[in-house]
């Protein structure tokens, strides 16, 4: 009875329910946890892992991912594995990579933030076929998807900014339920983002309600996260209230300092929404610079038909003069010349500015930060990324508090070779959680983190057999030291993994020993029932 293929022993066993940390081994055969307790002097294993000293948690569970056009280049995951997170959720913010429309796979390939990617090809129409192609790449750590709206509406009408006939409402509804039948766990928007921006309320609200028949799970980039981040917030919780879906709110934060603490009013909302019935949460990262595209912050009128479209703007003065004053309106308030950094961006006349602000630049030239905004994705074809600094540090910890808010790294580098100068997250966010958040500020107790990393966003999925430490789940293990995780990654030299994890296994295989990466690769594409149990 006491054989087993893996026994983690002497640490202490923090089972992310939120109750406190007790002392426990952990047996698993396969994939599965068979026992958690004290092992029996007789009990035998093929593999034994020494815990002593470190906290035995469930598999983190990154609700927010956009590694879906990263993973196929680099499967090992490392960036994610060395902070002990064993399943990554694809698909936010509106753009996933399927389904594609064959005949508009130009405009599929020019839309779609591709943040990292190194393939030039998505080789695929739906889920069915993107889920082989990642599990042809032998994937470390396990991967579920959403479906992305901004990519339904590319597929059904491309990237015009109007709103759809009945006969593409009814094409993108079409679509949805396909990719639900073939196992995504939820629909996303980026209703900040081109062409997603271009929706009305109305039809979100068709869609989250085919989501919603579908037992899907509705995450959202809302409309707005400055200005008018009450309002977006209002019509998320509408769009939950008219359609039944069950709602995640997406990285919950306050940008530009005219704006910070509205998180709180924020909160209220959500938890009025929760009080009347509906089913309402949040995520957050824990650190108070975002990062995003530079399109992102132009009107929308400018980025209809697309990036083809926008460079062609940016070419006529009139035109591009026009959307220089919108730019204009918004500094000071949500965009901050000082705070924009150039992140990541294709080759061009800017490339050597990587790493530093919009300000810098435009003091170095003589120029105004909104003209040389569209300078730079004028020369660079409209790709550019950049780390936005315009967060409170006191509405990140005011949302990380909130019970039902989880930990997320909206991260895509998953390993230290993708070049640029990319947002810290990508490699610390649930290390520093453990360590600033937990450890040396308090801002969360231990359990209150674990739990904000697998049962909580495992309980947003429905994901029944993982995000919980006990027995019958899947084997998905993360094992850390309490006293030396950190993250190492910062602004100014962000590629660094981070440190403390000691002992992570996917799937009942060890992917991480003692600190040392190992070649196993034993993750899988999850796939849930579209009314019914999760289904492997």
């Amino acid at each position: 009875m006491y054989e087993f293929d893996v026994l983690a022993v002497g640490g202490t066993v923090v089972d992310g329910t939120g109750e406190p940390g007790r002392r426990a081994d952990v047996g698993i055969r396969g994939d599965r946890i068979v026992f958690v307790g004290d092992a029996p002097p007789g009990a035998t294993a093929r593999e034994t892992i020494d815990c002593a000293g470190q906290v035995v948690a469930p598999g983190f569970i990154d609700l927010h991912s956009h590694a879906d056009f990263t993973i196929r280049d680099v499967p090992a995951a490392e960036s994610c594995i060395r902070q002990g997170v064993t399943t990554i959720v694809t698909g936010n913010c509106g753009a996933s990579p399927f389904p594609i429309n064959p005949a508009r796979r130009h405009e599929h390939d020019t839309t779609l933030a591709r943040g990292g990617s190194r393939s030039a090809e998505m080789p695929w129409e739906d889920f069915d076929g993107f889920a082989r192609e990642v599990e042809a790449a032998a994937p470390c750590a396990n991967l579920a998807a959403l479906v992305g709206h901004a990519t339904l509406r590319i597929a059904a009408l491309g990237t015009e900014l109007r709103p759809p006939t009945s006969e593409e409402t009814a094409t993108m509804c079409t679509l949805l339920a396909e990719a639900a039948e073939q196992g995504v766990f939820g629909l996303s928007t980026g209703l900040i983002y081109a062409p997603g921006s271009f929706a009305g309320t109305n039809e979100i609200v068709t869609l989250a309600t085919e989501a919603r028949r579908a037992g899907l799970l509705y995450s959202t980039h809302m409309r707005d996260e400055g200005d008018h981040l009450i309002e977006a917030v209002v019509e998320a919780i509408e769009t939950a209230r008219r359609s039944g879906v069950r709602l995640q709110i997406s990285h919950l934060k306050a940008m530009g300092p005219a704006n910070h603490g509205k998180v709180h009013e924020a909160l209220t909302l959500i938890d009025s929404a929760v009080a009347e019935g509906l089913d309402v949460a949040c995520d957050v990262y824990p650190y108070a610079a975002s990062s995003t595209r530079l399109t992102s912050r132009l009107p929308d009128w400018a980025l209809d038909g697309g990036l083809e479209a926008l460079l062609t703007r940016l070419k006529d003065q009139e035109t591009r003069e026009a959307i220089a004053a919108e730019l204009r309106a918004k500094i000071g308030r949500t965009f901050l010349p000082e705070g924009t950094v150039l992140a990541a961006m294709a080759p061009g006349r800017y490339s050597e500015w990587v790493g530093s602000s919009i300000r810098e630049i435009a003091t170095a030239e003589g120029r105004h930060p909104a003209e040389v905004s569209l300078d730079v994705l004028r020369d660079h074809g409209g790709e550019v990324w950049i780390i936005n600094h315009a967060m409170s540090e006191a509405d990140v910890e005011t949302v990380l508090r909130h019970p039902n808010s989880a930990v997320v790294s909206d991260g895509w580098e998953l390993d230290l070779t993708g070049g640029g100068h990319p947002h810290p997250r990508h490699f610390g966010a649930f290390a520093r959680t453990l360590a600033q958040y937990t450890r040396d500020r308090g801002v969360l107790t231990l359990s209150q983190a674990v739990r904000k990393m697998s049962t909580l966003p495992a309980a947003r999925l429905g994901l029944t057999d993982r995000g919980t430490l006990a027995e019958g789940m899947v084997a998905d293990i993360t094992a850390f030291d309490p006293v030396t995780i950190t993250d190492t990654a910062t602004y100014e030299a962000p590629l660094s993994y981070a440190r403390g994890v000691r002992n992570v296994l996917v799937n009942g295989s060890s992917v991480l020993r003692d600190g040392v990466f190992l070649a196993n690769r034993p993750g899988k594409v999850l796939r849930k029932k579209p009314s019914g149990p999760t289904a492997y």
